[in-house]
């Protein structure tokens, strides 16, 4: 059989243990087709469950290694991979832990899992030399609300109405995590100027500012849409907090309004 009809009909019961041995697998001899097959599909399901356990390792340390294994079991099934690379496996597991029924005690969890997801992402995204905190000095304050920022590949934002920053940081190492003692919501920003990819919490207005600027929008209209969420917004803090944290690349100068 030629290799793509052969994986076309091998590949669909890796994940799903109602599904029978391919008809057409054989096996040295002809013995044993049924079990070896089982023991693939267990080493492939073993496998991707590890992948996604490495890929959200607070989450795990969150719920304990014997729940997050069942739940990730389930996802598995219901969720192949479609790539060959297991970094890319499990972009959805944050969209299914929020409608897994066991998980609905923990409604902060998926989003820890969004910020692990942008985490690795963030650390696998291309190299960009970050913008230097000194070129806005060389704008004309008659063009600064028309400039545009070019986005950082690795800058990501992740918003959560629970404290998900404090959870992901709570459950990054070994030990007995602190008390919890803040209930807020939590917008998370992720970025990578250097070797490092750093987590930190964006303030009021921050997120919405950062997320029109990211889109293309110029920072006159982004300003405004973060006074509209937050009047509290302070404007030279964030940008140069996120300057700082590198995630821009270069300044696209436009025409003053």
């Amino acid at each position: 059989m030629p290799w793509p009809e052969y994986s076309a009909a091998f590949a669909p019961g890796l994940t799903d243990p109602q599904c029978p041995a391919p008809a057409d697998v054989v096996a040295h001899g002809g013995k044993g087709v049924v079990r070896r097959y089982n023991v693939y599909r267990n080493n492939v399901t073993v496998s991707l469950i590890q992948a996604l356990a490495d890929i959200y390792p607070a989450v795990q340390r969150i719920t304990g290694a014997e729940f997050f294994r069942a739940m990730a079991r389930f996802h598995v099934r219901a969720t192949p991979p479609t790539s060959p690379l297991l970094f890319e496996y499990g972009r959805d597991f944050p969209a299914f832990i929020a409608a897994y029924e066991y998980a609905q005690a923990l409604p902060w969890l998926a989003d820890v899992a969004c910020i692990e997801r942008a985490w690795l992402d963030a650390y696998h995204a291309a190299d960009r030399p970050a913008l230097d905190a000194g070129a806005l000095a060389a704008i004309d304050p008659a063009r600064l609300m028309a400039l545009r920022f070019a986005p950082h590949p690795a800058a990501r934002i992740v918003r959560s109405r629970h404290p998900a920053i404090t959870f992901f940081t709570m459950n990054q190492a070994e030990g007995v995590p602190a008390p919890l003692h803040a209930h807020d919501a939590e917008d998370a920003l992720i970025t990578r100027p250097g070797p490092d990819v750093i987590v930190s919490r964006l303030p009021a207005g921050g997120a919405v500012f950062l997320t029109r600027l990211l889109a293309g929008d110029p920072l006159g209209a982004a300003t405004a849409a973060a006074f509209d969420e937050a009047p509290s917004f302070d404007l030279g803090a964030n940008l140069a907090g996120m300057i700082s944290a590198g995630v821009f690349t270069t300044l696209q100068p436009g025409e003053p309004a």
